[in-house]
C-alpha cells in the first residue's frame, strides 16, 4: 500500500500545482459569508500560516529549531543512565533518519512535518517498506487534511485512509502511518490545533490589513460621497465616475484639487484614526503568541532587552517550545519506528543533542562543587587523583613539569598545588599511584616475587607494606640473613616509576 501511496505523492506534483490556491480571506468568505470562525478545516488551518505574519513568524521559528537539532542512535546501558550510554554510528535506522527519503535531508522533513503540527495539531509519517527485507526504506510526510484514521470497535483503531489530490483514496495499514498529534480532550483519534482558538482573531487581522491597503489604494482616504440634487441619466453616471477615478484614485492622486461642474462633495466622519487599526492588528498579534505561549523575543522584538534578559530568554525558549517538540518525536522514533527493524533494534534508542544553550553562571557554580568534592576526596589520601577526577566529573589535569631551581626550589607537588589553587587540595605524592620494585635473581623470596611489580593508590598504603619506602613487611629473606632489597616508587602518567 505504501508503493502506491508513494505514487500518489510523486505523480500527483501536476495535480496539485494545477489547483489554484484561494487566499485566506476568500476561503473565509466562501466558507461562511466572511464570519469570524472560518477556516476550521486542517486546509484552512495550514493556509493561515501564509496570511498572517505573526504566525507564520511562530511556526517558522519553532519548526526551524525543532529541525536544526542533532540526533544520535544510543544503546542503552544496564545501569539506565544516559551518561553509561554507547553511541551506535552504524544501523539502518540511523541510515534512515538522516536520509528519511530520496528528496529530503532530515532537517527538511522535521521541519515540514512540525509546520503541520504547529498549525494543525498533528503530522504524519507514511512508511515505505523495502520489498524483500520487510524494513523501513523511506519516510514521508503527508498533509493532514488528506489523513483519516479508521476507528474500529475491537481494536480500537484499525488503519488509516488518505485522499489524494484527485479524489483517489488508498488504504494503509497500521504499521505504515505514525502519527504524531496533541491531544483533543473531545477526539481519540484526531488533534487540536492552536489555530482553532484564534480563527477570529486571525480573521480580524487578515481583514484589517485588508482594509489598510484598500485604504491607500482608494486615495489614502476614507472616501465620500458626490451628491447631487437631480436625478443622473446612466451615461451621465459613467462620465463623472470615470473622470473621478481618473483624477482621484490611487496614492499617487490623493490630495489633488476636485473640480466638480455640478453636485457637492460630502466627507465621511470615520478616518483610520478613529479605527485605530495599528491597535488593532498588535492586540491580534498578541492573541497569536498567546495561543502558542510564544514571547515576543522568540520571534525577534528585541525591544528593551538586555544581554542577560535574551540569553534566558534563548534558554526559555528550548526547554518550553524545541524540547516539548523534540520528545514527540523522540517518543515517535523510539515506540513505533525502531520496532519495525526488529531484534536488529533491540535495545536501541534515539536520542537528540540537548537544545538548552549553557548558563555561565550555572556551570560555574557546577564547577566550584566539583572542585570542592575532588578537594575533599582528596585529603582523605585514600582515592587516586584520576579516579577523583572521574568521580567529580572533572576533566584529566596533566603534571605540571618540574621547574628548574634557579627559578623554585619547592617541589614539584607544591608548584602543581599551587597551579590548580587548591582545585584537588592534595599532595601530588598522596595522590600518585606507588609500584614495588623488586631484585628478580635467586636470592629474592617467594612473597617478594609474588608481589613483585604491585601497585598502591597512594603513598601511605604503599608504606603500610613498605615502611619508609623500602623493605617488604613479609618478606622471609632475614630469616637467612638477607636483607629486604624491595622498594616502592613514585609511578607516572605513563607508567615510568620514578625515586
Amino acid at each position: 500500500m505504501a508503493r502506491t501511496l508513494l505514487g500518489a505523492l510523486l505523480n500527483k506534483t501536476s495535480a496539485v500545482a494545477a489547483q489554484t490556491p484561494v487566499p485566506f480571506a476568500s476561503r473565509a468568505q466562501s466558507n461562511s459569508g466572511g464570519l469570524f470562525g472560518s477556516g476550521r478545516t486542517a486546509e484552512g488551518q495550514m493556509r493561515a500560516m501564509s496570511a498572517v505574519g505573526t504566525l507564520f513568524a511562530i511556526v517558522d521559528r519553532t519548526a526551524n529549531a525543532t529541525a536544526l537539532v542533532d540526533w544520535k542512535l544510543c544503546r542503552k546501558a544496564k545501569s539506565g543512565r544516559k551518561e553509561d550510554r554507547v553511541e551506535v554510528t552504524a544501523h539502518a535506522a540511523l541510515d534512515l533518519w538522516t536520509r528519511p527519503n530520496p528528496f529530503m535531508p532530515r532537517q527538511e522533513f522535521v521541519e515540514t512535518q512540525q509546520q503541520h503540527f504547529d498549525l494543525t495539531g498533528e503530522a504524519w509519517w507514511v512508511i515505505r517498506r523495502h520489498p524483500s527485507a520487510n524494513i523501513p526504506l523511506e519516510l514521508w510526510p503527508v498533509r493532514p487534511d488528506r489523513m483519516t484514521p479508521q476507528p474500529d470497535r475491537d481494536r480500537f483503531l484499525k488503519g488509516y485512509v488518505y485522499t489524494s489530490p484527485d479524489g483517489e483514496q488508498i488504504p494503509l495499514e497500521l504499521d505504515e502511518v505514525i502519527q504524531l498529534r496533541r491531544p483533543n480532550p473531545m477526539d481519540p483519534y484526531r488533534e487540536l490545533s492552536p489555530v482553532l482558538s484564534i480563527l477570529p482573531d486571525l480573521d480580524t487581522s487578515r481583514y484589517a490589513a485588508e482594509w489598510s491597503r484598500a485604504f491607500f489604494v482608494n486615495s489614502a482616504q476614507p472616501g465620500g460621497i458626490l451628491q447631487f440634487d437631480q436625478r443622473l441619466s446612466d451615461d451621465e453616471f459613467d462620465e463623472i465616475r470615470d473622470r473621478w477615478n481618473e483624477q482621484h484614485k490611487g496614492v499617487g492622486n490623493a490630495h489633488r484639487v476636485a473640480i466638480l461642474e455640478q453636485g457637492q462633495w460630502v466627507d465621511r466622519t470615520i478616518s483610520q484614526r478613529d479605527m485605530q487599526f495599528v491597535e488593532l492588528r498588535g492586540a491580534t498579534a498578541d492573541r497569536v503568541r498567546e495561543a502558542y505561549g510564544i514571547s515576543k523575543t522568540a520571534i525577534g522584538d528585541f525591544e528593551d532587552i538586555n544581554r542577560a534578559s535574551a540569553l534566558a530568554a534563548k534558554s526559555w525558549f528550548a526547554e518550553q517550545q524545541t524540547v516539548p517538540r523534540l520528545e514527540r518525536i523522540k517518543g515517535a522514533l523510539n515506540n513505533e519506528l525502531l520496532p519495525l527493524f526488529g531484534t536488529t533494534a533491540h535495545g536501541l534508542e534515539f536520542d537528540y543533542e540537548p537544545p538548552t544553550p549553557p548558563d555561565p553562571e550555572v556551570e560555574a557554580a557546577q564547577l566550584t562543587a566539583r572542585a570542592n568534592a575532588a578537594k575533599a576526596l582528596g585529603e582523605t589520601g585514600l582515592w587516586d587523583a584520576d579516579d577523583i577526577l572521574s568521580a567529580v566529573g572533572l576533566p584529566e589535569m596533566r603534571r605540571a613539569p618540574a621547574l628548574a631551581p634557579a627559578v623554585s626550589e619547592r617541589p614539584v607537588a607544591a608548584m602543581w598545588s599551587d597551579t590548580v589553587a587548591g582545585l584537588l587540595g592534595e599532595d601530588v605524592e598522596n595522590a600518585q599511584r606507588w609500584v614495588v620494585v623488586t631484585a628478580q635473581d635467586d636470592n629474592v623470596c617467594e612473597p617478594c616475587a609474588d608481589n613483585a611489580s604491585a601497585t598502591y593508590k597512594n603513598r601511605a598504603q604503599a608504606y603500610e607494606d613498605y615502611p619508609g619506602g623500602s623493605g617488604y613487611v613479609h618478606c622471609l629473606g632475614e630469616q637467612h640473613g638477607n636483607s629486604c632489597r624491595c622498594k616502592v616508587v613514585k609511578r607516572g602518567r605513563k607508567g615510568e616509576g620514578s625515586e
